[in-house]
C-alpha cells in the first residue's frame, strides 16, 4: 500500500502534523513539549549501555478502555464489562483482568495516548509500531532487531535476534507486518520458530529456514526432514547448525531446553504458547540474545487474539477476560519479576506494542472494532522509570487528551533505550540512506 505522505509519519488521522494537532487541542502547556532529546543529553549518554529489549505485539489491537485505560465513569456502553483495579502504585488503576499486573506497577509506565494516521488495517499498524514507517514505493523497513543486529556485533554464540512462537499471519490486508530485516537483507533476518513452546522440547525441525538458504539449500533440508524423527539429538542438530551457525554454541541451544526449567515456574509463566515464549525470551536474554519479538498471536481469524470485534472469525471481550489477559497477565508479570530477581531489568527493554486501539463504544455484537486515534501501551526496565502514566486519553478513550504520543516516537523510544541515535542513516535500495526513524520524531522523552 503506498501513500503520499509514507515517509512523513507523525501526522494524525485528519492529516494534521503532531504540531498542528498540539495547537489545534486544549492541551495545557505542561503536557505540549515535543519530546526531542538531543545527542548531548539523549541517546548518545546511552550508546554504550549494553541492553536487551523483549518486544511482545499483542495480535489485534487490546482495548484501551478494557486494558490500561478503564474509564468506569463513561455510560456502560462506553465502559465495557470490566471494572478497575488498584495497582500498587496510587493512582494508577487497570483492568481487572490483569491482576498480577497490578502488583508490578512500579515496574512499568503506561502511555495512554498513542495514535497513528495509517489505515486502520493490522499490517500497516504492525509496521508503524514496529519500525516506524508505513511501507511504500516496495521500500520494506527493518525492524529494530535486525537493525541491532546490524549494528552491534551479536554475543558469542548467541542468535541476534529471535522470533516468538510464529511468524505473524493472516490478518487480513497481505502486506508485510514489519518484523524482517527489510532493506538490510536476509544476513539479518531474525531466528524464526515454527512450534509450540508449551512442548517439553524443541527439536531443530521446528526452526524455520533462514530467507538467504538457496534453492538446493532447501530442498537438501526437505530430504532430511524425514530423518529427524529418528536421527540421534546431535545428529538431529546437525542440519540446523549448517544453517543456523550461532545455534552451534552449546551455549546457545541450551536456551531451547525449556525442559531444564522447573515445572513450578513454568506454569507460573503459563503452558501455553504466550507464556512458554516470554519464559523462552528471558532465557535467551539470558544467554546473549540481543532481541527478542514474543507474538501474542499467530492470525486474526478464527484464532482467540486481541481482535475483539464480537463475531466470528474475530474474538469476543469475554476472550479478554477468560482466556486473553489471563494469559498475558501470567506470562508479562512472570517475565518481569524474573528479570527483575536475577537483576536484568535495568538492562533489559521489555516493550508491549499493538497496532491500534478499539472504539469507544461498543458494537451491536457486544465488541469494539478498529481504533487508531488512541489507545495505550506498556514500557518495563531498560532505563524506563516505573509507576507513572504519560499522556491522558479523553473521559471516554477517544482521543489524546494530554501528551499525545505518535507510533514513530515509540519506535524511536526503542532505539533510545538500546543506546542507538533513532536518526542514525542506514543504507537501502539504490544506495538511498534511511534514517532509522523520520527526522522530526523523537523517543519519548518522559520515560527515560
Amino acid at each position: 500500500m503506498k501513500r503520499p505522505d509514507a515517509e512523513i509519519p507523525a501526522h494524525c488521522s485528519d492529516g494534521m502534523t503532531r504540531r498542528e494537532f498540539l495547537q489545534a487541542t486544549a492541551v495545557p502547556l505542561a503536557g505540549m513539549a515535543l519530546p526531542a532529546l538531543s545527542a548531548s543529553d539523549g541517546w548518545a549518554a546511552r550508546k554504550e549501555r549494553d541492553v536487551n529489549c523483549i518486544m511482545i505485539v499483542m495480535l489485534g489491537g487490546p482495548s484501551q478502555l478494557d486494558t490500561w485505560d478503564p474509564k468506569p465513569d463513561a455510560p456502560s456502553e462506553i465502559r465495557g464489562p470490566f471494572r478497575p483495579i488498584e495497582t500498587n502504585v496510587s493512582g494508577i488503576r487497570i483492568s481487572e483482568i490483569f491482576p498480577r499486573m497490578a502488583k508490578h506497577a512500579d515496574k512499568y509506565t503506561l502511555v495512554r495516548s498513542v495514535y497513528h494516521s495509517a489505515p486502520p488495517i493490522h499490517d500497516t499498524g504492525h509496521q508503524l509500531l514496529q519500525t516506524g514507517r508505513v511501507f511504500a514505493d516496495e521500500v520494506e523497513h527493518p525492524h529494530p532487531g535486525s537493525v541491532l543486529a546490524q549494528l552491534k556485533a551479536a554475543r558469542a554464540g548467541a542468535p541476534a535476534h529471535v522470533l516468538l512462537p510464529t511468524p505473524l499471519g493472516a490478518t487480513g490486508a497481505n502486506l508485510s507486518h514489519g518484523q524482517g530485516a527489510g532493506f538490510l537483507g536476509p544476513e539479518f533476518e531474525p531466528l524464526t520458530l515454527d512450534v509450540d513452546p508449551s512442548r517439553r522440547e524443541i527439536r531443530p525441525a521446528d526452526f524455520r529456514p533462514r530467507s538467504y538458504l538457496s534453492a538446493a539449500r532447501t530442498e537438501q533440508r526437505r530430504m532430511l526432514q524425514g530423518t529427524f524423527d529418528h536421527a540421534s539429538d546431535a545428529g538431529g542438530r546437525l542440519e540446523w547448525e549448517t544453517a543456523h551457525p550461532l545455534l552451534a554454541s552449546p551455549g546457545a541451544w541450551d536456551a531451547f531446553e525449556l525442559g531444564q526449567e522447573p515445572e513450578a515456574r513454568r506454569e507460573r509463566y503459563g503452558m501455553n504458547k504466550f507464556g512458554q515464549s516470554c519464559l523462552l525470551a528471558r532465557r535467551l536474554v539470558e544467554r546473549g540474545t540481543r532481541f527478542v519479538t514474543i507474538n501474542m498471536g499467530e492470525s486474526v481469524f478464527n484464532e482467540t487474539t486481541w481482535d475483539a470485534h464480537g463475531t466470528r472469525p474475530f474474538s469476543s471481550l469475554s476472550a479478554y477476560q477468560d482466556e486473553l489477559g489471563p494469559q498475558f497477565d501470567h506470562g508479562y508479570s512472570t517475565l518481569l519479576e524474573d528479570l527483575a530477581a536475577c537483576g536484568m531489568l535495568e538492562s533489559t527493554l521489555v516493550v508491549c506494542v499493538s497496532e491500534f486501539g478499539r472504539t469507544p463504544r461498543l458494537n451491536p455484537a457486544g465488541g469494539r472494532d478498529h481504533w487508531t486515534h488512541c489507545w495505550s501501551l506498556a514500557f518495563a526496565g531498560g532505563g524506563v522509570k516505573g509507576g507513572q502514566v504519560i499522556g491522558a486519553s479523553d473521559e471516554i478513550g477517544a482521543y489524546p487528551a494530554a501528551r499525545p504520543v505518535c507510533a514513530p516516537e515509540v519506535v524511536a523510544s526503542v532505539y533510545h533505550a538500546l543506546g542507538v541515535d533513532p536518526h542514525q542513516r542506514l543504507e537501502g535500495p539504490g544506495g538511498q540512506a534511511h534514517p532509522l526513524v523520520d527526522s522530526h520524531v523523537g523517543p519519548i522523552s518522559e520515560l527515560f
